[in-house]
This record gives C-alpha cells, structure tokens and sequence, in this order.
C-alpha cells in the first residue's frame, strides 16, 4: 500500500490560497533529511509559479528547529504555512499547532490529526481508509494469496477537515464553497 503524501502539497497550496486569496507569501515546512522532499518541493514550486504564488522553504530536521524555523517565517512575513509530511511533523503535530496559534499563522497539514490537535486545516489521505484497506489485504492473505500477487494501493478517499475555532481565534472568515467541500469541521 501506498500512502500519497507530498504529492499534494499543491492541492494544499491551493486550499490555503482559497481561503487567503491575496496572501503575498506562503511558507512550506520541510525536513531537509527527508530526501522524498527534494522532488516534491519542486513539483510545489512548480504550481506555486502558476499561480503566481510566492513560496518560502522552510527547513527543520529536529523539534529544536521549530522555534527558529517560525522566527523566520515571521520576520519574512509568510503569511500562511503549508506543513509537508514527515514522522517529526506528524509526532510533534501539537507542538507545531501551538506555534502557529502563537504566532497566528494560518497552516493546513497532511492529517486530520493536526487539525483535530488545534491547526486550521488538513488534506490527506483518510488514516481510516487506509487502515480498513491493510485490513483487508491481511485478510487476503490469511485466506492463502501471496503477497507478491496483490497489487500495489493507493488510496482513494481524501479527506478536507476544518477546525472553526482556530479560524475563529485567527479572525479568519472561511469561504461557504471551502466549508461545503469539508468532510470534517470541527466546531
């Protein structure tokens, strides 16, 4: 199975875009460890350029980095931040909502578990899904198929989750069509 991750840093640049239409600045959160990111931060450039969008590439590879990393988002003023995935985002997914709710900075993530932890938004595969669709493949070959001969997976059930309240406390008006298209808004 596999997980489609960095693959949508666009769509997530698109929503935030949605939401702040006239941001001048974008910041995109990496891990310069994890090489999966190379390709990924230039597919987002890519579409950032067609969207006339400014992109500022932020790199953290320890939790001690975080703080830094949100000092310089600040002084270039990015006025929203698009977090990659990566297990150190993912396992500090509370320490990074906190620090865009202190420094009331707009963020969307790859899980709905940053949003459920106090960030603004997600967009990602659905962990259920992905989860039920393991299940499944275990079941298959507990019933005798090989596993060479299952095919690779990819999910196919994403997932929009908005949290309100950190919108609220950002002084953020989400758009009615941005609410609509959520599969999840936390209240």
């Amino acid at each position: 199975m596999t997980v489609i991750t960095n693959t949508l840093w666009p769509k997530r640049l698109e929503l935030l875009r949605e939401l702040l239409p006239t941001t001048p600045l974008i910041a995109l959160l990496v891990n310069p460890t994890n090489l999966a990111h190379l390709s990924a931060t230039r597919e987002l450039n890519d579409a950032a350029r067609k969207l006339g969008q400014e992109v500022l590439i932020l790199p953290a590879s320890v939790e001690a980095d975080f703080e830094i990393t949100f000092a310089a988002l600040v002084e270039k003023r990015a006025s929203a931040l698009v977090v990659s995935d990566d297990a150190l985002f993912t396992n500090r997914r509370d320490v990074l909502a906190a620090l865009a709710a202190r420094h009331a900075v707009p963020a969307i993530y790859g899980r709905r578990e940053f949003a459920s932890a106090g960030g603004l938004m997600s967009y990602g595969a659905s962990t259920l899904d992905q989860y039920y669709q393991s299940g499944v493949y275990v079941g298959r070959i507990l019933r005798g198929t090989k596993p060479a001969d299952l095919p690779f997976l990819q999910p196919t059930k994403f997932e929009l989750v908005i949290n309100l309240k950190t919108a609220k406390a950002l002084g953020l008006d989400v758009p009615a069509p941005l609410l609509a298209r959520a599969d999840e808004v936390i209240e």
